[in-house]
């Protein structure tokens, strides 16, 4: 592999600086590093981040290769600057056993555009019924750490406490979709005055946060680590807050979707706009935003959840939930964090890096952009501005709710291990 001379990147946004990549490595990092022998890409100021890691995406394969493969799902975290992805559960057939977990590792090893690391299920066909093999997945090739039902709850409070004693023994993490059920049965958008008001099944923010307060006990009562996946209230804000405060080992991801949008979309009555969980209040967006920026929330997850045309193309109710995020997360990051002075770019590559590649424990990411590390690097132009077209996306899907609309800043060139990905804007 030959050399390469990034020049001029703002590394994490500070003074601009050279980055020299020899083979799979970052041999030097400095001002006025010379070029002999080595291809030069001219940064001309772009911010240089370590290749951003995302602790929750569904790729769909196997089973519904419809909406996602493993091929195209990092294809598409190429085009977002992603070097990782951690692959959920929730397949045909589920990710419940070394088998699958292993072909899903394997594709993605094979592919060549990001890392691929499988999450597995906790409970047996995500059922909640009986403990999956946990132990088995992790002592796999896959070497699973992170564990979940996501799209559903691992509601039965005896089924949790066990995965997280299970799970304990080798350091494992079980990550929770925190959903009671009987609180949601029917529930179509945020309960609210948007719901009362469209005469939609409202999705109360209590069906959330009682599941996180039960769960951080539990991990508490157990000595184990939990995961909240997709935080979305400002009551589930404060319940982490406070557990953080009390010790307990716990963390939380919220989505870029989360961090912009608002229930009043719903209006639309246009099914991109439904998800899981939904929509919430302006309240609530700013709440994540500050406990996003004073680290209460600790990571950014893009939950990309694609869906084939007919799937959201169809009336409210019978619509799929769930959005594409890979190739639109840092620019709404941006919009959010960035631009609106609550994250400096430092602190973006904490919460998109580095804190999802240790809490998933992601071997070779989330690393300082520093001599000797992993060549896993993603350049952004963050001057620029445009408008979101998912007919150029790398997704099998395009169900964005960003469609049209403009955002900041663009992903011009990632590199996995010193290989280039995507260079201008284009994927390898």
């Amino acid at each position: 592999m030959s050399k390469i001379l990034i020049r001029g990147a703002k590394v994490l946004g500070g003074e601009p600086q050279d980055v020299l990549i020899d083979g799979s490595t970052i041999a030097e990092v400095g001002v006025g590093l010379s070029d002999e022998g080595a291809e030069v890409v001219e940064a001309g100021g772009k911010v240089l981040l370590p290749g951003l890691v995302d602790l929750h995406t569904h790729l769909r394969e196997p089973g519904r290769e419809d909406s996602e493969t493993v091929l195209t799902g990092t294809r598409a975290a190429a085009s977002g600057g992603y070097t990782a992805v951690f692959a959920m559960a929730n397949t045909f057939p589920v990710a419940d056993t070394a088998g699958v977990v292993e072909q899903v590792y394997r594709l993605g090893q094979e592919h060549g555009y990001c890392d691929v690391q499988p999450i597995g299920a906790v409970t047996v066909g995500l059922e909640g019924k009986k403990l999956a093999e946990l132990g088995a997945m992790h002592e796999s090739a896959a070497g699973v750490t992170v564990f979940s039902d996501d799209g559903k709850c691992v509601d039965d409070a005896v089924i949790m406490r066990r995965a997280l004693e299970y799970v304990k023994a080798f350091g494992g993490v079980v990550a929770q979709h925190a959903q009671e059920p009987r609180l949601t049965e029917g529930a179509q958008m945020n309960e609210g005055i948007v719901s009362a008001e469209l005469g939609l099944g409202g999705w109360p923010a209590v069906a959330e946060e009682s599941i996180i307060a039960r769960d951080v006990l539990l991990a508490e009562h157990v000595g184990s680590r939990v995961h909240i996946c997709h935080l979305s209230t400002a009551g589930s804000v404060e319940i982490v807050r406070w557990a953080k405060s009390r010790g307990i080992d716990v963390t939380a991801e919220v989505t870029p979707h989360h961090l912009l949008l608002t229930d009043e979309l719903v209006r639309t009555y246009n099914p991109v706009y439904k998800v899981n969980p939904p929509l919430r209040t302006e309240r609530d967006v700013l709440a994540l935003r500050e406990a996003l920026a004073d680290g209460t929330i600790d990571i950014v997850a893009t939950d990309h959840a694609p869906h084939p045309h007919e799937d959201k193309d169809c009336e409210w109710a019978a619509a799929a939930m769930g959005m594409v995020g890979l190739e639109t997360a840092l620019s709404v990051v941006q919009e959010t964090m960035v631009d609106t002075g609550l994250l400096t770019w430092a602190g973006v590559a904490d919460r998109m890096s580095f804190k999802p590649a240790r809490i998933g424990q992601a071997k070779g990411h989330g690393r300082p952009v520093s001599a000797g590390e992993p060549a896993n690097l993603t350049l952004v132009d963050t001057e620029y501005r445009g408008d979101v077209d998912p007919a150029g996306f790398a997704s099998r899907s395009r169900n964005t709710p960003y469609e049209g609309r403009e955002l900041p800043g663009r992903v011009t060139h990632t590199w996995l291990r010193g290989k280039a990905t995507l260079v201008d804007g284009k994927l390898t």
